[in-house]
This record gives structure tokens, C-alpha cells and sequence, in this order.
């Protein structure tokens, strides 16, 4: 099953076109990545701090045709095209209607689906939600203008179960030779499954009993851990995204045994739930710092070490008590804080010492927003009796959508 996954809910805009089998017996899929190509917002977004939704909705609508492109011409060598016609007037005038709004991305797709073929893929999976809704309608837009141009049904996919299964996802790199395609395979998850989702906009405790069976069982009652940082790094005076300075530093500092002149909170780890809250640490950082006046930069690196370590305190106790009330066989960690190195050593020392439990963590490069994750996502959701739609329904963009 050859399948096209679209991402565009925050700042990333992605394209894959993957390569999916069940395996002999079903349990085993594996994948191949035919064509991935990603443009990141970030340095147009770091001068204000955080994400512009308007911003990245334009953006988005000025790049998708070219990463399609991208995506379309690394996979050209794997993928079969019907022969090239130019699409009927009465297809182009349906694409421009639904296109109307999007800052001219009619304009640059209609010249580009008349010069190529139509691609043999199976569906089109493409992010509805959570999200920034601005970014996420031009994606929906697009998906159905190419799936309403080629004939391809849609399948819409929840961005936080992208993340779920990106972690689900190895190298295989004895495959890879000079510039070929990335193969990627297919780890076992044995279920019940826990996946704790850490990104800048969610912190998330998530039990399933098999695919497409999701419960939250803790979620942030403010800010998202990744927002939190963020905030953090703002108040020390770093650039945005805040996360990786933070870490840079709080590395440096554990190096060269800097302490941190400030004792910060781990917001609720003695609670009898799974929620979690990180509004109040930031605060603490924010209080302590005015409190010590213009910081050295040793002082800087102390603080940031006693952040990153709260918060891994705090997401790590969390874990290990929904771990200790669900006895998961498999631990999932996904969402672009799950690339954070203290994070992943401290995690795979604490669930090292639970017994025969595993732990998945995503490839650094899957662990942010991409593509890949989400056409996954839609082989799963597809092997598991989800129906694709066709492309004319509308499919609503849903900023607040749970899993």
C-alpha cells in the first residue's frame, strides 16, 4: 500500500509518500520511505518568540507545492504514474473554488498536476487536528485539491497519534547505500501500551489496549511542558525554540558541576492523578530570577539545569506511577520533547528497573512534526477497518481535537 501523508498543524510543513506491508502475519508491518521532504518555520518565527498562526498558514500555502514537488521527484523512481494529461477545466475551476482562500496555492498547483502524471497511491492522510487551525485548513485544502485532482481517497489523522507511532519507527541502515532511499522498519509493541506525548503543546499520559483504542489518563492542566520551556528560556534570556537552549546548558552545567542558586518545584508528582501542571514552575523561574537580579552566565547555566531537571523529575514520576496502575508491556515517548537526551537517559534508567517492559523512542528527526509519522498513522488506521473518504467531503480542521 503505497500511501502520501500531509502535515501542517504548527510550524513544520511536511510531505511523505511511504511504502507500507502488513507482514506475513499481520503483526509485523514494515515501511519504506519513498519520498520525504520538510520546510521548518522556525527561523521565521524565532524574531517573535512563538508561532504566528496567520504566518504559518501563509507560509504553508507558499510551500506545499514545492515540498510536494520535492517529495513527488524522490519518489519518482519507486512510484508508477498513469500518463500525463492536463486536468479537465472543470476539475481546475473545482480545485481553484476550494483553493480561494489560500494565498495563491491554485497558482502554483494547477501548472504542477498538469505536468505530471497521476501517481498510483492508495490514499492521502493528512492532519485535521489538534493544531493551529489556520495551518491546519490549508493542509486539509491541499489534501483534497490533489486528492480531487488524482482521484485518491483521504484519510483524516489525529497529530497526537502520529506522534504515537513515530516511535514505532527504526533505521535500517545497512539497507542505505550513497543516496537511496530511507528504509524504515517496524518495531513489535505488545500491548497494553503507555505513551507519554510531550511537545509544545501538549503533555499527555495516553493508555491503549490496541490501535485506534486511546484513553488519556493524564494531560496538563496549563501549559505544555514544551511551552514551558519556552517561557523559561525567555526569562534566562535565550532564543526561541527554547528547548534545545535550555538543554544546551543544563548540559554544560552538569559537566562542570555548576549548581543552580534557585530550588525549583516538581508541580503535582505527589498528586493521585496523572495530570500534569507546569504553569507554576515557570513562575518559580521567573520569581527566583528576579529575586537573584541580571544573571552571570554560570548562574544561567544552574537554572537551567534545575528546570530540565524538575521537569524530567516531574514527567518521569508521573510515568512510573500510571506504569506501576496499568502495567503496560510497551513505553511510548513521543512529541519533539521526547528528543531531549537528559530526558531519554533518566527515562531508560527508570524503566530499566521495572523488569521486561519496552521502550520506544522516535529517531530524533521523526520526534518533531513531520510527515512520516502521519502517513503511518494512516496505514494503521486503514489496517484496522478506519474507511477512507473521498476527497469532495469536506473534512473539518479541529485545533482542540483529543485522541
Amino acid at each position: 500500500m503505497i500511501i502520501l501523508g500531509i502535515e501542517t498543524s504548527c510550524d513544520e510543513t511536511a510531505i511523505a509518500i511511504i511504502e507500507a506491508n502488513k507482514g506475513d502475519n499481520g503483526l509485523e508491518p514494515s515501511f519504506r520511505v519513498l519520498g520525504n521532504a520538510l520546510f521548518s518555520q522556525i527561523e521565521i518565527h524565532k524574531q517573535y518568540g512563538g508561532v504566528f498562526p496567520i504566518m504559518a498558514k501563509r507560509e504553508h500555502a507558499k510551500n506545499l507545492t514545492p515540498i510536494l514537488s520535492r517529495a513527488m521527484e524522490e519518489a519518482r523512481n519507486t512510484l508508477t504514474f498513469d500518463a500525463r494529461l492536463p486536468l479537465p477545466t472543470a476539475k481546475e475551476d473545482e480545485i481553484k473554488k476550494l483553493l480561494e482562500r489560500e494565498d495563491n496555492l491554485s497558482a502554483e498547483l494547477i501548472p504542477f498536476l498538469n505536468g505530471i502524471g497521476k501517481p498510483h497511491i492508495d490514499a492521502i492522510a493528512i492532519t485535521y487536528g489538534p493544531g493551529l487551525e489556520p495551518a491546519l485548513w490549508v493542509g486539509i485544502s491541499f489534501a483534497r485539491a490533489i486528492g480531487l485532482a488524482w482521484n485518491i481517497p483521504l484519510i483524516p489523522i489525529n497529530h497526537m497519534e502520529g506522534h504515537i507511532v513515530a516511535a514505532l519507527l527504526k533505521r535500517d541502515i545497512s539497507s542505505l547505500e550513497n543516496n537511496e532511499t530511507e528504509i524504515v522498519a517496524s518495531e513489535i509493541v505488545r500491548f497494553p501500551l503507555l505513551a507519554l506525548l510531550v511537545s509544545g503543546g501538549h503533555t499527555e499520559l495516553v493508555i491503549a489496549d490496541n490501535w485506534l483504542s486511546y484513553t488519556v489518563i493524564g494531560k496538563t492542566r496549563d501549559d505544555a511542558v514544551g511551552e514551558a520551556y519556552d517561557k523559561a528560556a525567555r526569562i534566562l534570556g535565550l532564543p526561541y525554540p527554547g528547548g534545545p537552549e535550555i538543554a544546551r546548558l543544563a548540559e554544560e552545567a552538569r559537566i562542570a558541576n555548576i549548581q543552580s542558586p534557585l530550588t525549583l518545584p516538581r508541580p503535582m508528582i505527589h498528586s493521585k492523578d496523572f495530570d500534569f501542571s507546569f504553569s507554576g514552575l515557570k513562575t518559580a523561574v521567573l520569581y527566583g530570577v528576579k529575586k537573584l537580579g541580571e544573571l552571570s552566565a554560570e548562574q544561567k547555566k544552574g537554572v537551567a539545569r534545575e528546570f530540565e531537571e524538575a521537569v524530567t523529575d516531574t514527567l518521569i514520576g508521573k510515568t512510573i506511577k500510571a506504569i506501576e496502575q496499568y502495567a503496560p508491556d510497551t513505553i511510548i515517548i513521543g512529541g519533539g520533547v521526547s528528543a531531549n537526551t537528559y530526558l531519554q537517559k533518566k527515562m531508560i534508567t527508570a524503566v530499566g528497573t521495572l523488569g521486561a517492559i519496552k521502550l520506544l523512542l522516535p529517531d530524533r528527526n521523526l520526534s518533531t512534526d513531520n510527515a512520516i509519522m502521519i502517513a503511518i498513522a494512516g496505514f494503521i488506521n486503514l489496517s484496522h477497518g478506519e474507511k477512507t473518504q473521498d476527497a469532495g467531503i469536506p473534512i473539518r480542521a479541529q485545533g482542540n481535537l483529543k485522541l
